[in-house]
Parts: structure tokens; sequence; C-alpha cells
């Protein structure tokens, strides 16, 4: 955690079975200018073992923003970019805004029994799943990002929590209540961008972003547009912040 510099805080919110150090590759390239978290969620990293609840998502992206000052931008994928939007519903006034990278799909139907299967098969075996997910990451991604995915240790047997408590969450419902910047972002790819559309009519203040040719792990790919992306995100904000001329919305 990097804190008391002068640029805008921002919080970035890791997936599903992996960890806060999956941010490691962004976190370095964004350097010394903005204040930076990326706390563990339940059932993840250093709080392996602890039972996975929304709620308790919800106060660990919480408490990273108290550690920066208070308020911050928050920076998620996947099951970080819903932590993000619950985080952003119930605390409007602590979130300056949001970037939820490929979490644009609505838990539900047969895309939502997808994942009950995988979550059951997590369970089941959850130290076969760890090799299998570390093996794909080092397929996907470059060294530096892959190691950066695993560095935290991964954690198969939580799966089944957060694919219950992300089912129970209403994601239109949390972006109608944000009143603040919106940048939903999806690789191209990427089947978590389904209902993209969806999400991008239910925000207030919303914008959508296609990252050509990145499915849904592989938008991390790219270190330095990924970052850029959240330095003019930031930029944004810190200008509204100022007084500026508010962006318009973006389809």
């Amino acid at each position: 955690m990097k804190s008391n510099q002068p640029g805008l805080p921002i919080v970035f919110v890791h997936g599903m079975r992996v960890s806060g150090t999956m941010w490691r590759p962004a976190i370095q390239a964004l350097g010394e200018r903005h204040p930076l978290a990326a706390p563990d969620l339940p059932g993840h990293g250093q709080r392996r073992g602890e039972p996975f609840s929304m709620p308790g998502a919800v106060a660990a992206v919480l408490e990273a923003v108290d550690q920066l000052g208070g308020r911050a931008l928050l920076v998620g994928l996947s099951l970080g970019g819903y932590v993000a939007l619950a985080t952003a519903a119930a605390h409007p006034d602590r979130v300056l805004g949001l970037m939820a990278m490929g979490c644009t799909a609505l838990p539900r139907g047969a895309f939502g029994a997808v994942y009950r299967g995988a979550a059951r098969l997590a369970a089941k075996y959850p130290e076969e799943c760890n090799r299998l997910s570390a093996f794909a990451f080092r397929r996907a991604l470059p060294r530096s990002q892959a190691d950066a995915m695993v560095a935290g240790g991964l954690s198969c047997e939580t799966v089944p929590g957060v694919v219950a408590a992300v089912r129970e969450m209403n994601p239109l419902t949390a972006l109608s209540a944000y009143p603040g910047p919106v940048w939903l972002v999806n690789g191209e790819r990427d089947h978590f961008r389904r209902d993209e559309r969806r999400f991008l009519r239910a925000c207030r203040d919303g914008r959508l972003t296609i990252r050509p040719r990145c499915g849904h792990i592989t938008s991390l790919a790219d270190t330095a547009d990924l970052t850029r992306q959240v330095r003019d995100a930031a930029a944004v904000i810190a200008a509204r912040t100022h007084g500026s001329t508010p962006q318009g919305r973006m389809r």
C-alpha cells in the first residue's frame, strides 16, 4: 500500500479465488503518484479460510478506502467488479468513481447454472482446481502478470460461497443507485459482457469501453493500456472535483 501521495486514491478489488496480489503489475506501473491499495477479500489471500460474504467483502473494500483517506476510485475485475458495484451502491459518499471490469453479466438462467456447476466441482476438488487455475493463468498471461495472479495463493474452496453471494445481488439495481461516474470495461471476447448494454443503461453516469482481442483474464495482459485507462478515469474524477465541466455520457 502506498499512501499520503497527492493523486486520487485508488482501491483495486481482486477476482475470485486469487488475491490482491493480482494487481501488483498495475500498482507498480502507476508508481508513486496515487495512494493505492489492493485488499484481500474474505476467503482469499491472507484471509483464506474465512467464509465469503458480500457484506464482508464490502467491509474489506471500505477499510482500504478509509486507509487512503475516506474516498477513492474503485477498480475491480470479475468478482472484484461485482464487489465494487455493491460498495458504490451502499456507500456512494465513499466512492469517487467506479471502474467495473468483466462483470456485466447477470448471474441468472443458464449462465448462472454453469457457474453453479463449476462451484460444485471447485468445492469437491479444490486443490486440483487450484493447480488447473495456476496452469491457465500461466498459459494466458505474461509471466509477470501470471506470477502476480498466484503470488497470494489460490483458494478455489471459496468459489461456492462467491457464486452464491453474487447470485443473490442485483447488479443493475446497484448501478442505478450510484450517482457517480462509472466505467464499464470489457474484453471483446469476454463471456461476462453478455448484458453490458443493460448495465450501461442502468448507470446514471456511465460509459462502456471494449478492449479489442481481450478475454476475461487477458484484459490484464497489457498493463500499460490498463493503467492508462485507470489514469484517465482518475483524471476525469479529479477534474470534476475541481469544478471542471463534466464529461458527457459515452456509449
